[in-house]
Formats: C-alpha cells, sequence, structure tokens
C-alpha cells in the first residue's frame, strides 16, 4: 500500500505508537509526522544523545491539539520497569533509542553494548508481555560489514567491523527470535546514512552530513577522510520516515518478520557530497566557496563503498523514497541556514513525504 493511502487509513483509525529515542534525529522527524496524521504517540529518551530542542521544533510544527496527543517519558531502555511503563496500550513500537556512530562503538564498546543490546532487549520483552502489533527497530547498514558485493542484498552480510556492527546485528538476532519463539511482529530497518533536518552536527561522533553544514556555515573548514573516493547511500530522513510507518503498518503476511534496506539505492562519493553541500550553501554564504577541505586518514571500521538493493522493501512494503540525495540536501541546507539565521522550523505536511 502506498504513503498516502497509509496516511489516510491512519487517520481513520488513530493507533497508539512508541517512539524510543523520540528527541533524537529520526525519533523527533518520526513524532511530526505521526502527530501530524493525528496519531496518539508516547515518547521513551534519556537524553543522552537526543535533544530536548528536537521536541520543541516538532512542538512548533504542529496544532496545538496535535501536540497534546503526545506524551513523554524520560528514562533510559537499560530500565526495564521504564520500557514496561512505555509499552503499556501501544500498538506500535518504533524502536529507534541507541548508541550510534561506529567511532564511538570503538571508543566504548561497553556502553554501546548495553544500550544497543541489553535496552533493545528489554523493549523486546517489554513489547511481547505487553501484546504490542508490532515492534520496527532501527537496524543498520553497518551489518554488511566487510562483504565486498554491491549493491547490498538484505540476505547476504559479511563480518563486523565495529563494536556497533555486532550490536546491530545480534539485534537482528533478538528479533528473529522473538518472532519464532513468541510470536511478536518484528521489522528491521538498516539505514543507510540518513540525512536530515534535526541532525546533531556537533559533537566528536556527528555525521558527515550536519558535520559539513555545520563548519561550513561557521567558516570553518571542513576535513575528509581518506581519498573522498569513499561512497555512501545517503538516504533523506522522509524516505526513513515512510519505511517506518509502513513497516508498522503493512498488512501483507510476507512483509512480516523481515529485514530491508531503507536508502535511496545510489552512491555519492565523499568528494561530490562536499562540493554538493558547498554550492548549495553558497547561494546564502557565498563566502563558504572560499574555504579549503583538508585530508585525514581513512577512519578505522569505515567500509569503502555501500550502496542498498531497496527492491524488497519496494516489493513487500510499497515503499518508494521520494528524495534523492541532492533533492534532501537542498532541504537540509535550507534548514540549517534558518537555524543559524534564527528563522523558524522548517513545518512539513505528512503529504509531503508522498
Amino acid at each position: 500500500m502506498s504513503f498516502s493511502k497509509v496516511s489516510q487509513s491512519l487517520r481513520s483509525e488513530p493507533g497508539k505508537w512508541l517512539i524510543t529515542g523520540v528527541a533524537g534525529f529520526i525519533g523527533s522527524n518520526l513524532l511530526e509526522t505521526l502527530l501530524k496524521l493525528d496519531q496518539t504517540v508516547v515518547g521513551l529518551d534519556n537524553f543522552s544523545t537526543g535533544h530536548r530542542e528536537n521536541l520543541g521544533d516538532v512542538q512548533r510544527s504542529v496544532t496545538e491539539s496535535q501536540w497534546q496527543r503526545f506524551s513523554l517519558i524520560e528514562a533510559d531502555i537499560l530500565d526495564a520497569d521504564a520500557c514496561v511503563k512505555a509499552v503499556d496500550g501501544i500498538d506500535y513500537v518504533l524502536h529507534q533509542a541507541a548508541l550510534g556512530s561506529v567511532p564511538r562503538s570503538i571508543d566504548n564498546p561497553i556502553g554501546t553494548n548495553a544500550a544497543n543490546i541489553d535496552g533493545f532487549l528489554n523493549m523486546l520483552v517489554a513489547a511481547k508481555d505487553a501484546g504490542v502489533r508490532r515492534f520496527v527497530y532501527a537496524a543498520s547498514s553497518s551489518t554488511y560489514g566487510d562483504h565486498p558485493g554491491l549493491p547490498k542484498i538484505e540476505n547476504t552480510i559479511g563480518k563486523p567491523l565495529s563494536p556497533y556492527a555486532v550490536t546491530k546485528y545480534v539485534n537482528e538476532l533478538y528479533a528473529d527470535v522473538f518472532s519464532r519463539v513468541y510470536g511478536l511482529e518484528c521489522i528491521g530497518l538498516r539505514y543507510f546514512n540518513v540525512f536530515g533536518p534535526r541532525q546533531d552536527p556537533k559533537g566528536a561522533y556527528a555525521a558527515v552530513i550536519p558535520l559539513w553544514i555545520g563548519r561550513l556555515l561557521d567558516s570553518q573548514p571542513c576535513y575528509i577522510n581518506g581519498t573522498g573516493e569513499t561512497s555512501r547511500d545517503f538516504c533523506f530522513i522522509q524516505n526513513t520516515v515512510q519505511a517506518n510507518i509502513l513497516a508498522a503498518t503493512t498488512c501483507n503476511p510476507e512483509a512480516i518478520n523481515q529485514i530491508y534496506n531503507v536508502a535511496f539505492g545510489g552512491r555519492t562519493s565523499l568528494n561530490e557530497l562536499y562540493e554538493h553541500i558547498k554550492d548549495l550553501l553558497s547561494k546564502t554564504h557565498p563566502e563558504v566557496l572560499e574555504l579549503d577541505v583538508s585530508r585525514r586518514d581513512f577512519r578505522q571500521g569505515d567500509v569503502m563503498h555501500s550502496q542498498a538493493d531497496i527492491a524488497k522493501a519496494q516489493s513487500l512494503l510499497g515503499y518508494q523514497p521520494t528524495h534523492g540525495p541532492l533533492e534532501g540536501l537542498k532541504e537540509t541546507c535550507d534548514w540549517f541556514v534558518r537555524q543559524k539565521n534564527g528563522t523558524d522550523v522548517l513545518s512539513r505536511s505528512p503529504e509531503s513525504l508522498v
């Protein structure tokens, strides 16, 4: 079923949703779309990596009556009792809470394991005991590890290259067991380099797109790890939101208890990406054209190239990405420029996902 039809169905028969990591980049964008579809949403977040300002942005982008449908539980997924409380009466779980970043996991494997495996298991047990309809979780393209094949196909993976990749693969194994043993309907979404508004440009583990945008807008030079010919399948946030909602609501029995790539299905090199961002920002900040880029060593735990085959998600979920990298970069750069200028956050209707 197309996203537009799913949106109409949800408006006529609203559900109750739980978003873990609701104050994060992906979680807050999911929240915005669901509230605009008049859904009731519970959010769970400990604000270790999420930001309260993301929730403020959502509040400004929806109506007062829609915002009243949201309630927040400030707690950690390592707290099993908090997980039980969060899933009470929930129809759909969108589990986004995790400690992301390959470099962070190399620096802190114990913390990454605790959040991404122990916390994940707490959520699975709570969801199973509460009898939720569907458990959709954020998997990762890092699971493909050292397998050299392109594009990446769901049933062919290699050896993990980082502690983060290990934890995300374990999530898939646990979800599969819970579906087989307990009958909990689970769907995993392997995200490929998601980007867009509200992504954090600060800190040691910032993703490349918000990092570069933030540095350029602050008139600071950027750096590229390696030669710059490293390529990624950059996926705009609205494509990711669409995939989550389709996965949660699909009535196709063949689509349940599966893993899906969530991406655009193309490849952009870091060199190309940098030039696109620089060109877009120069429209309002021409001074960025004078900034140089420096080179650093290739980053430990990374792969050289990544690209997704999205045929499975298209076939079984009805997933159709609406934004390519360039379209998404334009919206993202515009959003960051508005934030820099202190103007209001962009307000998008869920129909813009179609």
